[in-house]
């Protein structure tokens, strides 16, 4: 038999405690042992919840208990989930969690110490949600060289930008929408500003690379200034517009990784991913395109993924399941020297020294409020960066082009 101890009993906490109770014999059969919930650590109480009874607030109690085999870690932050996972591990506990912050900033150091304790620290749910994508890199994809991950990676944001998109509405009407029915919290800005996107593109590129990819490096940009006259535009023009975690390999040996809006023509596959739907493609160099699509966040969603991990866990007690992911910084390509076309929403008497600025752009057949598009040719970050400076404030926004 082996015992759980979960830390936390928020939306996802209480998420892994429902799938391994009603799931019960499903999962105890996959893990070849019989799997049960010991405890449940939260501060609060829980009167009238039917798992009160399992409801501790001493996590030495954990720690202490040798019945104790896995341990899901679902409190979030890097504060006491942080001190928690790694005395855990040091016990020889496998760790199971959706923290996708923890796991960005502390993953090679905790995943050293599973090793070395003969247990095991494993993270699915902290990036794609109900999404399988570490496993499938890690596994499916182990003899594949992947040369990129492209993807959708969060459910918020990608909300917002399907709302914009069908109703016209301006992003802070989206957002309030978007806290109100729960998917954005109180404070979005870990969401908006792109830093969750990030996070978890840190976490693919470190598993892709096996180095580690430091998120606080990563070129980081919201959706905070996309605007209804964007979407207007970019309808007119075949496009939508999505915010993408970027990650490619380079000849070099370096590998550029990024979070940003893009235009994204309507035909292709990630344009027609909405609401608080994910989607993930990565890219082998023998296989090819590989894509998964699902729900990236949501309480029965994200456990469903911790609790298959502790399913992993479970059939590896006393042993260290491995992950390729050393501590060694990876070699971060500079984003200056990338070339993309940009879509430039510019006030119509500034469109001439645009278009000298960049010749042998499209200009769109559009124009209101006294606005004009201009979707420059390829052209290297830094030097549109440079030019775009000669605009002042006749620059009303710009989006990269994906493609």
């Amino acid at each position: 038999m082996v015992k759980v101890a979960v830390l936390g009993y928020g939306t996802v906490g209480s998420g892994v405690v429902q799938v391994i109770k009603d799931n019960n014999e499903l999962v105890s059969k996959r893990s070849g042992t019989e799997v049960d919930v010991k405890y449940i650590l939260d501060l609060r109480e829980f009167p009238g919840d039917p798992y009160e009874s399992l409801v501790i607030h001493d996590f030495n109690t954990i720690v202490a208990d040798p019945e104790i085999g896995v341990v899901c870690e679902t409190m979030g932050g890097v504060g006491a989930a942080y001190a928690f996972t790694k005395q855990c591990l040091e016990a020889g506990k496998s760790v199971c969690t959706s923290n996708k912050e923890l796991v960005a900033k502390h993953g090679p150091e905790l995943l050293e110490i599973a090793k070395a304790n003969n247990c095991s620290y494993l993270f699915e749910a902290s990036v794609g949600g109900g999404i399988p994508i570490i496993r499938p890199i890690m596994d499916a994809l182990c003899a594949e060289k992947i040369e990129s991950i492209l993807g959708i990676l969060n459910g918020t944001t990608n909300y917002i930008l399907t709302k914009m998109e069908q109703e016209g509405a301006d992003f802070d009407a989206v957002l309030k929408e978007a806290q109100a029915l729960g998917y954005a919290e109180r404070d979005p800005s870990a969401d908006i500003e792109g830093h969750d996107a990030c996070r978890k593109i840190a976490i693919l590129s470190s598993l892709m690379t096996g180095k580690n990819v430091d998120s606080e490096k990563v070129y980081t940009e919201g959706i905070t200034k996309i605007t209804a006259e964007d979407f207007a535009f970019a309808k007119e023009a075949g496009y939508t517009i999505k915010i993408l975690g970027v990650s490619e390999a380079k000849e070099d040996g370096s590998t550029l990784i990024y979070v940003s809006p893009f235009l994204i023509n309507k035909a292709h596959p990630l344009a027609m991913v909405n609401d608080v739907f994910n989607a993930i493609f990565v890219t082998g160099n023998m296989v090819g395109d590989t894509m998964y699509y699902g729900k990236g966040a949501g309480k029965l969603p994200t456990a469903s993924a911790v609790v298959a991990d502790v399913i992993d866990a479970a059939r590896h007690i006393g042993k260290n399941i491995p992950c390729y992911w050393d501590a060694q910084s990876a070699k971060l390509a500079e984003l200056d020297d990338v070339s993309h076309k940009f879509f430039v929403r510019i006030k119509s008497e500034k469109l001439y020294e645009l278009e000298n600025l960049f010749p042998g752009g499209e200009e769109l057949d559009m124009a209101f409020g006294g606005q004009r598009v201009y979707i420059t040719p390829e052209v290297n970050e830094k030097e549109f960066r440079t030019a775009a400076e000669k605009l002042g404030d006749g620059l009303l926004g710009r989006i990269r082009v994906y493609g």
